[in-house]
């Protein structure tokens, strides 16, 4: 047990130092879920500890990676939408004349 708290801690704080030192929108997304697996590492640790086994912690966790799920897949969709608007327009191909649109 005492690998698996470490593990947590350790988890927890490549989290914590990504989350505040990323300057990329993307990899403090990626912080993110790090910071979150080792929460739920150290809630399933803990529910283990416990003498009669409760299941309420890992229903908490299992409701938590759920969650964590949908909000990484809407903050991938703000972070795209945040780069494409802040990306440069492209140039014009040179196949195409001015004032001609594709077909």
């Amino acid at each position: 047990m005492l690998i698996y708290l470490a593990l947590a801690s350790v988890l927890f704080v490549i989290g914590l130092h990504g989350l505040f030192t990323a300057r990329n929108l993307l990899r403090r997304l990626l912080s993110l879920n790090v910071l979150t697996t080792a929460v739920f590492l150290l809630l399933v640790v803990i529910a283990r500890k416990a003498t009669p086994l409760d299941p309420v912690p890992h229903a908490m966790v299992l409701t938590g990676i759920v969650i964590a799920v949908s909000t990484t897949a809407v903050a991938l969709a703000l972070v795209e939408r945040i780069a494409l608007r802040h990306s440069p327009e492209p140039e014009p191909s040179a196949s195409t004349r001015p004032g001609e649109e594709d077909a």
